[in-house]
């Protein structure tokens, strides 16, 4: 295809600017890195106000004297809420924009979050963290569709795991403020810390994050909008007075034509949709049955309470490899690369078990297996980003996440499950890692039904759609 450079869509008649072509074509900008930081500190409070119900769990257990069977309610609400997030607020924002969303999800999780240091029974604590799940799980989805459109095509893999990086390291820090800040002021100074912070990052978003470029121009916006955005990322595009898009995903045909659901959901891509949707719903089985677990489990294999939590907290922080993946992403299949790092994960988890009775050992292979894990599971938004058009983008990354959440409650249940059925600590590691077989059989299904899939805006392939917005509209 050919490119149009900046200078060409200058003046009356000149040909429109390609939106993509413009990021692909100029260095990543002071301005692109704003949206970076932002959606990273929007995951990164995801990642921390998820997992803090799990390291309060066990200064739950004490002071209101509940059993580990009781708490599953608790352990698992915010993940329907994070479910129902999700599967709302794709189409939601496809249809009414990524900042509109962002900001209202933000501004709803911190808001439910502080409430909830407030809760004095375990109901009125299970009914807030569904509404922290509700802003959550709108908010993930989002933040990964709106960091992936103002990606050069080169880079996109590689960015959008780095900021999806803050949400295994917000968890492993709710792990390490929580040993810390427990002991001082108690559990309800963690839920309140989660919460006042997003209300105060729901106010810069609502004046600093811009819109989406792509989503802008599918939904034919005014080119001054468009050219204000691409502006700040270089003087160039002052004097372009009409933009286009292509839809570059091999095999969409006509399919662009339609939004949401209707796209997702679409012969072309129901396959890889369903596949995606089980990696990500083994994933989160592992990931929420060792987050919420871990410290209660530790704790019963013989670590103190302190010890417990840093040791758990070492799973999250693993995460972080998901950008050495990203860059392995964006130069090879990423459906293979994710893939293998599931099945090297499920052995991992295995191992787990077996290193209960050194404390050193299993801290070791906790952070092995929280790497592998992570890096896998953190992967999955950029893969699914990477697969539909910019109509269809939010609703399937969300809709990725929200199906997959439902794999975050039957983790909690089944720990709990396997606990009452008197399983020992080994066994239970070794079921947990059957998920992350099922993982790696999914995304090599999802390549054998697309395999020439290429990443958007790759030069493979001929472009399925082209949108475009100029100042006649």
């Amino acid at each position: 295809m050919h490119q149009q450079t900046p200078a060409q869509g200058r003046g009356p008649g000149t040909p429109a600017v390609d939106v993509q072509d413009f990021l692909n074509q100029h260095r990543f900008s002071p301005f692109q890195w704003s949206i970076f930081a932002l959606c990273f500190l929007i995951v990164l409070l995801d990642g921390f106000d998820t997992a803090a119900i799990g390291f309060i769990a066990p200064s739950l257990l004490k002071e209101w004297g509940l059993s580990k069977a009781a708490l599953a309610p608790v352990l698992s609400a915010a993940l329907f809420g994070l479910a129902a997030g999700g599967l709302t607020a794709g189409p939601c924002a496809d249809r009414f924009g990524r900042k509109r969303v962002l900001v209202v999800a933000v501004a709803l999780f911190g808001a439910a979050c502080t409430w909830s240091a407030f809760s004095d029974s375990l109901t009125e604590l299970t009914v807030l963290r569904f509404v922290t799940g509700l802003g959550l799980g709108a908010a993930m989805p989002n933040a990964v569709t709106l960091m992936s459109e103002y990606c050069p095509d080169g880079r996109r893999a590689t960015l959008t795991n780095a900021m999806f990086c803050g949400f295994p390291l917000g968890a492993a820090l709710g792990g390490f403020l929580a040993a810390w800040m427990i002991p001082q002021w108690g559990w309800r100074s963690v839920l309140l810390l989660g919460g006042l912070v997003p209300l105060v990052l729901a106010v810069v978003m609502l004046m600093r994050l811009p819109e989406s470029v792509r989503w802008l121009v599918a939904r034919k916006a005014p080119a001054a909008r468009i050219r204000a955005a691409l502006q700040r990322i270089s003087p160039s595009a002052r004097d372009v007075q009409a933009f286009t898009m292509a839809e570059k995903t091999a095999g969409a045909g006509a399919e662009v034509k339609r939004t949401g659901l209707r796209v997702i959901l679409s012969r072309p891509f129901i396959v890889g949709t369903v596949m995606i949707w089980l990696a990500y719903f083994m994933g989160l089985v592992i990931f929420y049955s060792l987050i919420n677990w871990m410290p209660i489990l530790f704790k019963e294999a013989g670590l103190d309470a302190r010890t417990a939590t840093l040791a758990a907290s070492l799973f999250p922080l693993g995460g972080v490899g998901a950008v050495f993946l990203g860059v392995l992403m964006d130069r090879f299949n990423p459906n293979r690369v994710i893939a293998l790092c599931f099945s090297l994960s499920a052995v991992s988890i295995y191992a787990i078990g077996l290193s209960a009775g050194n404390v050193a050992l299993l801290m070791t292979v906790v952070f092995v297996a929280g790497t592998l894990m992570n890096t896998a599971q953190s992967s999955l938004p950029a893969l699914a980003a990477s697969f539909y058009p910019t109509q269809g983008r939010a609703t399937g990354v969300a809709w990725m996440m929200g199906v997959g959440r439902f794999g975050g409650v039957a983790g909690s249940f089944l720990v709990a499950e396997l606990a009452r059925r008197q399983v020992g600590f080994q066994g239970i590691f070794a079921v947990v890692a059957v998920a992350g077989v099922f993982a790696t059989l999914a995304l090599l299904v999802k390549h054998w039904a697309h395999p020439d899939r290429p990443q958007e805006g790759s030069q493979e392939g001929e472009p399925a759609g082209r949108h475009s917005a100029s100042l006649g509209h």
